[in-house]
């Protein structure tokens, strides 16, 4: 009980955990950044259906591409022929409701991320998408203590392997009733639970906006805990262009100036006729 109790008011005062030091180090990324980062850019494959991989690499190489993510292991050999490599991997059985809030799921999910660890870390890929699941009647609360003691297994081997676990942050209001991360304070407070920094969170842009908003300034207060970061169109995840109500070029740059020099991947369904083009336009959006 004690245990617990301690745990639990870890993760209701993580509102001002580490904040000085956050803001501190925002304000040192600030001065070095001069007003000109280079963005690592991104795309997620499943957004190109009907578009092979060979093509997606193929013409994502002319516009500045250089990760295809949320691809599998049969699939990086691909990605490393046309150069580029995929910057948060994933496994053929992947489910974003049934994760790892659940102790029952989690002998399963410690054999299949025991495998995409050590496939990851033998082809060179950074980072891992694990996802928390529904909360199918779960309290909150419970649901972060069970997957610290599901996940902290896996996050030892990840150290060892130098491969980073990414919890995706997914909106339960529109696309995904009923999942558990859904809020980056909570996430926060799990990543503080495991303590390494091989589990961070991927925070969804479009996702935390419709969310919770606020998007600067929870990047901004958060991002220590933060290794990843998806785009998309608010509303309808398509463009993020004029056509929506997010303003990227302030977003992106709001994320260098944290020290962030990792991948910014565009993760919304293209509209235009000419996919590559809505993505080219994607990736200029992005540099800041």
């Amino acid at each position: 009980m004690n245990r617990r109790t301690a745990l639990k008011n870890t993760a209701l005062g993580l509102g001002s955990l580490s904040l000085g030091n956050a803001m501190a180090a925002t304000d040192a990324a600030t001065a070095k950044l001069g007003g000109t980062a280079k963005t690592n850019h991104s795309t997620c494959l499943w957004c190109y259906q009907g578009m092979p991989l060979e093509e997606l690499a193929e013409r994502g190489q002319d516009i500045g591409l250089k990760s295809i993510e949320l691809t599998t292991v049969d699939q990086w050999p691909v990605l490393k022929e046309y150069g580029m490599t995929c910057a948060m991997g994933t496994h053929g059985d992947f489910s974003i409701s049934e994760g790892w809030n659940d102790p029952k799921l989690h002998e399963k999910l410690q054999e299949q991320y025991t495998k995409v660890i050590r496939d990851a870390a033998d082809h060179g890929i950074p980072s891992v998408i694990v996802m928390s699941g529904n909360r199918r009647g779960m309290s909150d609360y419970d649901g972060m203590i069970n997957c610290a003691v599901g996940l902290r297994p896996m996050v030892k081997l990840a150290e060892e392997a130098g491969v980073t676990l990414q919890m995706e942050l997914l909106n339960s209001k529109v696309n995904h009733p009923d999942y558990m991360c859904d809020r980056t304070q909570w996430g926060a407070a799990l990543g503080e639970m495991i303590g390494s920094d091989r589990f961070k969170l991927l925070y969804d842009i479009y996702h935390m906006q419709i969310m919770e908003g606020d998007v600067i300034a929870t990047i901004r207060k958060y991002h220590p805990y933060i290794g990843h970061y998806h785009t998309g169109g608010v509303p309808g995840r398509h463009e993020i262009n004029d056509s929506q109500e997010l303003n990227y070029p302030a977003i992106v740059r709001a994320i260098h100036e944290t020290g962030f020099d990792g991948y910014i991947a565009q993760e919304f369904v293209p509209s235009y006729d000419d996919k590559i083009k809505a993505l080219a336009e994607g990736l200029r959006i992005c540099e800041v």
